[in-house]
């Protein structure tokens, strides 16, 4: 998709979901829609005003009745005129309205094409366009909060209050190099380093809130890990809450991987089964147990899976040598339930019952906590691995900042940069080919 400021065209798209339903509406845009509302409507539309009004074809043919909405530049959702039909929402009365649209001069909009005039007339910034498709998408309560949250420009402010802060500073500074005296040279010095750690504070803060709100986006990536026989796929079934793998007393019943996605405190996990860790000479079963390892090297986590009659043995061992430094593995010993009540309990290890569901409480509880949820959800924004960076990177440009007090050229060089790639977050973004790939996300029609 190729973004353009002065793209001119009128678009129309569906924009409820496909199949039937009780509306369908279409959605059209343009910088000047009077004449094409009279074409298509017949009638004149006042803004921000339901008509009840009929859509008719190019032979006079009624195609469909229903409510139609006129929003006029620039109080409208893309800054440009909109038009919303709600007609009927059978998809072939809904498409044939498309079509007379397109009829009349209008084009197709591509996937989240308004969203993107939106951002261009400056009704959105980018952060906040993102949102949109995030509020969409979102998979939990919790997740559609965020995501609103940042829609509402919350997150946005704090990044435009970190900039303004920024420019400030950057102006102190360049009033030092200018004018130099010793003393202020020193007062305003103890200053700028004072509010430099508080900016370091504030984008810590701000990052940790983010990596949350990611958290919801992203989801954790889960495998399920260890021998034959020790209840990965009953662990797997008890968290989806219903026989999505197969359960026998036969080792290698599961040969491939089964993938779920369940949601703990709204958060989605996606978990992954995989075959027994193992040594066999059954083709089919080698194969699996690669893909086993395959999916290691994508996960998040890690439950290294024991029986817990037998414990942490030589197998698990060489299973534990062979697993990724950055990976972070939970040791769960299942069937508690068979557990000989003289058994001393490993420290830091979790004990569960896959078949009861005993212990599965806690250790969901852990799994979160070690991925950085603390099951608190107020004032976390909805953020992307794009706002992560940036939000990073100016941590380090400003640290680095705070290293230069003798050399106030530099520093300011640092926060200039720093300033930069924040504004990034919220716009403006120079690459096209970014601004494509975040609308083309979007859904048509939006």
């Amino acid at each position: 998709m190729d973004p353009s400021p002065i793209d001119v065209d009128t678009i129309a798209a569906v924009a409820t979901a496909a199949g039937r339903g009780g509306i369908g509406v279409v959605r059209v845009s343009g910088l000047n829609l009077s004449l094409f509302i009279q074409q298509l409507l017949r009638v004149e539309l006042k803004p921000r005003q339901a008509h009840l009004c009929s859509v008719y074809d190019e032979d006079s043919q009624l195609i469909d009745q229903g409510l139609a909405l006129f929003f006029a530049a620039p109080h409208s959702y893309t800054g440009q005129d909109v038009l919303e039909f709600q007609g009927h929402g059978g998809p072939v009365v809904v498409n044939a309205v498309l079509r007379r649209c397109l009829r009349l001069g209008a084009r197709l909009a591509q996937p989240g094409e308004f969203t993107q005039r939106a951002f261009l007339n400056d009704k959105l910034d980018l952060a906040q366009a993102e949102s949109v498709a995030d509020l969409i998408d979102a998979s939990s309560i919790e997740a559609a909060r965020c995501a609103a949250r940042s829609l509402s420009g919350e997150f946005s402010q704090k990044i435009h209050d970190l900039v303004a802060t920024l420019t400030a500073l950057r102006a102190q500074i360049e009033t030092l190099l200018d004018f130099s005296d010793e003393a202020l040279d020193f007062m305003q010095s103890e200053r700028i380093a004072d509010k430099l750690t508080l900016l370091v504070e504030q984008l810590q803060a701000i990052d940790r809130a983010a990596q949350r709100g990611s958290l919801l986006r992203e989801g954790i990536h889960l495998v399920l890990i260890g021998q034959p026989n020790v209840g990965k796929s009953s662990l797997l079934n008890r968290l989806a809450g219903e026989e999505r793998a197969i359960v026998t007393d036969i080792a290698g019943t599961t040969r491939d991987l089964i993938r779920e996605t369940v949601l703990l405190q709204g958060v989605p996990v996606h978990v992954i089964d995989t075959a027994g860790l193992h040594e066999t000479q059954d083709i089919v079963e080698r194969a699996g147990i690669e893909r086993t390892w395959q999916a290691i090297e994508q996960a998040n986590i890690a439950l290294l899976m024991v029986d817990a009659q037998n414990g942490i043995t030589e197998k698990e061992e060489v299973i534990i040598s062979r697993l990724p430094g950055r990976l972070t593995t939970l040791v769960v010993h299942n069937k508690i339930d068979l557990l000989d009540a003289t058994v001393k309990p490993e420290t830091n290890h979790h004990y569960i019952s896959a078949r009861s569901g005993a212990g599965l409480k806690e250790l969901s509880e852990h799994i979160l906590s070690v991925a950085g949820w603390n099951n608190q959800s107020n004032g976390v924004f909805m953020a992307r691995e794009r706002h992560l960076q940036a939000l990073r990177q100016a941590i380090i440009h400003i640290t680095a900042a705070q290293q230069q007090e003798q050399a106030l050229e530099l520093m300011a060089e640092e926060l200039r940069c720093a300033q930069q790639v924040l504004g990034d977050i919220t716009g403006p973004v120079d690459a096209d080919s970014l601004l494509g790939v975040i609308f083309s996300e979007f859904c048509i029609g939006k």
